[in-house]
């Protein structure tokens, strides 16, 4: 059993940076396929962020350039948030998954991964 759980969110001005942290207990061992999603009320959530099993890193355009994902440890996930916009401001949560077969889809195109932490809320004020 994996669990995974972000600390981290909180408020700040826009041009400011935050750290979310995403802790992962159970099987550590694994690389797993770690994405950060966010999600705004009323709109559709948002794959961020990707770290494949060999490390490669992708982001999506709306993050690009100032948002950076990292493993530092086998049991942490880091996203560092830098030039935050009022429009970051969302419900951010980390996901991971196994690699099941050469068929799956690329890790930064899955979205139904198996395992989420519960999320946390970054505001992000103008």
């Amino acid at each position: 059993q994996v669990k995974l759980a972000e600390s981290g969110g909180g408020s700040v001005q826009a041009g400011g940076s935050l750290t979310l942290s995403c802790a992962i207990s159970g099987n550590t061992a694994y690389n797993y396929c770690m994405r950060w999603f966010r999600q705004v009320p009323g709109q559709e959530r948002e794959g961020i962020t990707t770290i494949d099993r060999d490390g490669t890193t992708t982001y999506a355009d709306s993050v690009k350039g100032r948002f950076t994902t990292s493993k530092p440890y086998t049991n942490q996930l880091i996203l560092q948030m830098d030039d935050l916009r009022p429009e970051d401001t969302a419900w951010y949560t980390c996901a991971a998954d196994w690699y099941y077969s050469d068929d799956d889809k690329p890790c930064s195109r899955r979205t139904d991964l198996a395992y989420w932490g519960q999320g946390t809320q970054v505001t992000v004020s103008s």
